[in-house]
């Protein structure tokens, strides 16, 4: 099972780190990242492999909500197939 993760807000330290630092503590792996920081404004999506995951994936949402309330940025996470499916022409 694979999620798109997202992260939009103003650009700081630490944000990376923290959002791969819960993934490797719910044993989450990143394939592909993309990150893009336009003057202060900082954005990123993920796509990770949830397959060996270690928690519910309403628990790793609410850890990555927590955090994005914590460095004042908006973080999401979708499943693959729900994310395609919202995204079809």
């Amino acid at each position: 099972m694979r999620a798109v993760i997202t992260v939009i807000g103003c650009d700081k330290m630490g944000l990376i780190a923290g959002v791969s630092g819960i993934l490797a503590k719910a044993d989450v792996n990143i394939l592909d990242i993309s990150q893009t920081t336009m003057q202060d404004l900082f954005t990123m999506i993920m796509l990770v492999d949830m397959e060996k995951m270690n928690m519910d994936f309403s628990e790793l949402k609410e850890k990555l909500d927590e955090l994005g309330k914590e460095l004042k940025v908006d973080i999401r996470i979708q499943r693959e197939e729900i994310f395609k499916s919202m995204h079809r022409i």
